[in-house]
């Protein structure tokens, strides 16, 4: 492969075919010629809050957020779910469609609102078989979301809500790159598996060692070297996978 076909191309200096830019992180750093094959393909779309992208079970469209948040959840019987994971411009959603399978066992809802693009899980795949480079990103990324899910499970089982939450304020930090996030205790409660009260417990400690404000609707990064303080190991573990992907977060 060319040396030139492998540099990521910046934010915006890429396009689809009806001429939305381009910031997602993947297919901004695949080949010139294997995002020839996949442009055709990608389909803008508006990524409104709590938007179900789709339920656990057949695939038919792989994400590519340009901005937002996703997150990735399990659905249980009685109606009760927790977050396996998190997805922004760094990733996709749809994972086991670069692996030749078309269900997956996560909901996948969005968080933030954003926009991005998405592609139909046939006509994705029909590009991997021609496309190495993209399709040897999508492999990575996707080994990648399994650790941190697993990293996440562990975490979840193994700490208190306090550094859960200081945990998922980071990573959802991290790739918003806004210190105001528009969400509510409701939903966070949602994400980790746990109760309004317990959440609004823990976030009102971090509040009171101000480290975040929490307003309406909205929680305020205030201090974020204390916030990484407040966070159990499994933040920087799961940093070091983000390392491995090659990204570089900017932070506001």
């Amino acid at each position: 492969m060319a040396r030139k076909e492998s540099q990521i191309v910046q934010s915006g200096e890429r396009e689809n075919v009806a001429g939305k830019a381009i910031n997602n992180f993947i297919l901004l750093s695949t080949s010139d010629s294997d995002f020839s094959l996949i442009r055709p393909h990608l389909e803008y779309v508006s990524l409104p809050n709590h938007l179900v992208l789709h339920e656990a079970g057949k695939l038919k469209f792989a994400y590519f957020p340009n901005r937002g948040l996703i997150s990735l959840v399990v659905v249980m019987k009685d109606g009760k779910t927790a977050e396996a994971g998190i997805v922004g411009s760094d990733g996709f959603t749809g994972t086991p469609a670069a692996v030749g399978l078309n269900t997956s066992t996560l909901q996948a809802v969005v968080q933030i609102t954003g926009e991005g693009f998405r592609v139909e899980v046939g006509a994705l795949q029909n590009v991997l078989a021609s496309a190495q480079h993209l399709r040897l990103m999508l492999n990575r990324y996707a080994v990648v979301q399994g650790m941190q899910v697993a990293q996440t499970a562990a975490c979840n089982r193994l700490h208190n809500v306090e550094q859960r939450l200081a945990r998922w304020l980071l990573l959802t930090h991290d790739r918003v790159n806004s210190v105001s996030l528009h969400i509510t205790h409701d939903f966070l409660a949602t994400m980790l598996g746990t109760d309004r009260p317990t959440v609004s417990l823990a976030a009102g400690v971090l509040q009171r060692k101000g480290i975040i404000e929490y307003t309406r609707g909205a929680v305020k990064i205030v201090n974020r070297n204390k916030l990484e303080g407040s966070a159990c190991e499994c933040y920087g573990v799961i940093r070091q996978y983000d390392d491995e992907l090659g990204l570089k977060w900017t932070r506001k």
